[in-house]
């Protein structure tokens, strides 16, 4: 990791983007309305899409159009309604190291797709964030539902394919990262529209709670978040950015102690430890070999 002021910098605003998303499980349960989670996905991605167009006016060209397509699929239209799936179908101890899988995904997928030398580094301190993860979160009573697991793994998987892919082929020359967000963010929710109508059917009845839940969703969790994210993806080393989401799971467990009057022990205090001692490894870049 950078100890400059920029390199920090850089990565405290990417750090900030899995920490609003770790946000999600408790607005999920608390303020929306159940069982619409493709609404919900639809609602966080496209209206912030077409915010950050209108204020861009930049749309992608040649190569980029797929490109866009595909990386608004993988990190927002398959993203979001899988993590609502897990969010609503299993408890927030057993979705969050699901999510906390991803740095190792991407560990693996650094190799495979970007052609990085394997790093036992990045799988041990995955391994390691994923077990730290678990040590907060899972309680003896937590329920595993396979639909809810399989979504969890999913929405991993999916993101970090997105992170990866979003790592090989950078940013165009002359794009900011609002119009960068803004094509994956529109894309995604457009993917999501007859997905959502199709499985769903009608929109379901919004209080003044959900209008709150989804505004944050969409405005937060949604446009500036990702504006942040991508930025991260693209200046940042990409397992560097992928470890940081195990902040999401972190920020989660603390609201639910908070808000939900959700308790924690030693063995919690333990698991954070551990995860944040993941994090901060991932932000270090290894000593390059001398031959």
């Amino acid at each position: 990791m950078s100890s400059s002021p920029t390199g920090l910098a850089d990565t405290a605003l990417t750090a900030s983007a899995p920490m609003v998303w770790g946000t999600t499980f408790v607005v999920t349960t608390e303020l929306l309305p159940p069982g619409h989670p493709l609404f919900a996905g639809l609602l966080r991605a496209l209206p912030a899409g077409l915010i950050a167009l209108a204020i861009t006016r930049t749309l992608p060209r040649g190569a980029w159009w797929p490109r866009a397509v595909a990386l608004g699929v993988l990190n927002i239209g398959a993203l979001f309604p899988l993590l609502f799936v897990a969010a609503e179908r299993l408890p927030g101890g057993v979705a969050a190291p699901l999510s906390a899988a991803q740095p190792l995904i991407v560990a693996v997928l650094a190799v495979a797709v970007l052609r990085q030398p394997p790093s036992a580094r990045s799988f041990v301190w995955g391994i390691a964030g994923i077990v730290g993860v678990g040590l907060v979160v899972i309680g003896p009573d937590a329920g595993f539902d396979t639909v809810g697991v399989l979504a969890g793994l999913g929405g991993a998987g999916s993101m970090a394919l997105g992170v990866t892919l979003t790592k090989r082929w950078g940013r165009p020359d002359g794009v900011g990262p609002t119009a960068f967000a803004g094509w994956q963010l529109a894309a995604g929710g457009l993917f999501l529209v007859p997905v959502t109508f199709l499985f769903e059917g009608a929109p379901p009845a919004v209080d003044a709670s959900a209008v709150l839940g989804y505004l944050w969703l969409g405005l937060v969790g949604g446009l500036l978040s990702y504006v942040l994210w991508v930025r991260g993806v693209t200046t940042l080393p990409v397992t560097s950015v992928a470890v940081l989401v195990l902040l999401s799971p972190i920020v989660a467990a603390l609201l639910g102690a908070l808000l939900l009057g959700q308790s924690l022990g030693p063995v919690q205090l333990v698991g954070f430890a551990l995860a944040l001692a993941a994090i901060a490894a991932g932000q270090i870049a290894p000593k390059p070999s001398v031959s």
